[in-house]
């Protein structure tokens, strides 16, 4: 067996980046998780993509707000493992205030986290994707990298700048094996948008299920919510060699919200 090419996966131990981490292990490659949580729930979610992969799954709890603890796990996992050829930047967090009332300490963890951490891990595995002339670097940003809602102005400021250092990767590897896309999902069914049906429902007082429908109706024209699945398999496809002139693209998986 030849050795796997590695799947660094920020934000892996739950939702969209634990998605992802098992579609990226049922398509052959060696996966590094990535994220927060309790020993057990960490341990679930390492089971879940050791269950799909034949290659042992591994956990990284790097602090990804602290630029030389990100130096150090990766330049510790490229050491031990060899270059990282698929990097996922999932990692992120949310909070709602208004702007003259959002709390300075928050935006700048989340700041911080959604788009400070994108820049730490891609100049850290840049240098061997170009050593090997392979590299898939997908950022998940989000609808919100495109649009704006209210009371969000740290994750809209910070995903639009994580759509801009996208565009600016892919021009600096345009001439190599690199590439560089970010993946902008809609409402999708995840623990943080099941914390903002709940808040929903509650202003509304209507159940969970009808904060969903009205969480939907406001800005999702599918009124459908995107899956994990669906997002894992559009980052399985970025990383072929169908996708190879693809490279600094946005791609809404949200529903029509940003057609509108």
């Amino acid at each position: 067996m030849t050795d796997p090419r590695l799947a660094v996966i920020t934000g892996s131990t739950s939702g969209i980046g634990l998605g992802i981490a098992k579609a990226l292990a049922l398509d052959g490659y060696q996966i590094i998780l990535n994220g927060l949580g309790s020993a057990d729930s960490i341990e679930q979610a390492r089971q879940a993509v050791q269950s799909v992969s034949p290659y042992e799954t591994y956990f990284i709890g790097t602090d990804l707000t602290d630029p030389n603890a990100i130096d150090l796990a990766f330049s510790e996992l490229i050491e031990t493992l060899g270059p990282i050829s698929i990097l996922v930047n999932n990692a992120g967090m949310q909070f709602t205030a208004p702007i003259h009332k959002f709390p300075v300490d928050i935006w700048n963890q989340i700041i911080d986290l959604n788009l400070n951490a994108s820049f730490h891990t891609i100049r850290s595995t840049l240098p061997g994707m170009l050593t090997q002339d392979f590299g898939r670097i997908i950022n998940i940003a989000s609808v919100h990298g495109l649009v704006a809602s209210v009371n969000k102005a740290a994750y809209v400021a910070a995903k639009h700048g994580l759509i801009g250092m996208t565009k600016a990767t892919a021009l600096e590897t345009a001439q190599t094996g690199v590439t560089c896309n970010a993946i902008c999902p809609g409402w999708t069914r995840t623990p943080l948008i099941e914390e903002q049906i709940l808040a929903k429902a509650q202003l509304m007082g209507v159940d969970f299920q009808e904060g969903g429908r009205q969480l939907l109706a406001d800005k999702q024209p599918s009124q459908e919510f995107v899956t994990t699945d669906q997002l894992g398999a559009l980052a399985c496809f970025l990383c072929t060699d169908a996708a190879a002139q693809i490279s600094g693209a946005s791609l809404p998986v949200d529903g029509g919200w940003t057609a509108q």
